[in-house]
């Protein structure tokens, strides 16, 4: 009977959390406002044409199961080369504290150096205890600012440590921010990581996939 009850419990919380993300896309569709360009950050400046696999994936920098996903994927990309473009849009999740400042990070990092982009997501990827709230609690949020400031400024080139700092007050960056998770919640992204293939979702949305998985989903589409 304790079980029956937890899994009614568990239910009526799916079910709930289902309803909120619906509101929550309605929402966003009817207050979102036309970027200027494109989101996302393409790998390697390999943007997509319609003989590539465009292949989108969404990234939150502290979460653990995108970090866990990226190597294979990477490993992917880089066995297909130009017939495969990627585009990584980030996806700050609410329930990961600073999710949302190392998210705008990335966004900072493609405005001054975009070539440097990958590489601090992956610096936060190898370095996310750094950033977890517990790490964190006892901290103010402008020294936790200053903190991933810094550690961008270290992933892009330490000369750029001021145009990073003065770049986290510049509401563009933080715009831009917003619009990335806008856009994820359009796209009915729910959690990390989260791909499409082809502008279609994966039925293993929000799971790491190893490398093998990503040969056997790339590869017949490539022969087609």
């Amino acid at each position: 009977m304790e079980f029956l009850k937890i899994q009614n419990y568990n239910t009526l919380m799916t079910m709930k959390s289902i309803v909120l993300l619906l509101l929550c896309v309605v929402r966003v569709n009817a207050q979102v406002t036309l970027p200027s360009r494109q989101d996302g950050f393409w790998y390697k400046n390999r943007i997509a044409d319609t003989e590539t696999i465009l292949i989108e994936a969404f990234f939150d920098p502290l979460c653990p199961d995108s970090r866990d996903s990226w190597p294979p994927l990477k490993l992917a990309i880089e066995h297909y080369g130009s017939r495969v473009s990627l585009v990584v849009h980030p996806f700050p999740l609410p329930y990961h504290d600073n999710a949302f400042i190392s998210s705008r990070a990335l966004h900072i990092s493609n405005q001054l150096n975009s070539s440097a982009t990958y590489r601090l997501l992956e610096s936060f990827f190898d370095h996310q205890g750094k950033f977890y709230g517990n790490a964190t609690i006892n901290l103010s949020r402008s020294f936790v600012l200053d903190k991933i400031a810094r550690f961008t400024a270290k992933s892009i080139g330490n000369s750029h440590y001021a145009a990073v700092k003065s770049a986290f007050t510049d509401p563009k960056t933080d715009h831009a921010t917003r619009i990335s998770f806008k856009y994820g919640c359009i796209k009915g992204v729910y959690g990390t990581p989260f791909f499409f293939v082809n502008g279609f979702p994966l039925a293993d949305d929000g799971s790491t996939l190893d490398y093998n998985k990503w040969r056997k989903i790339i590869h017949p589409l490539l022969k087609n």
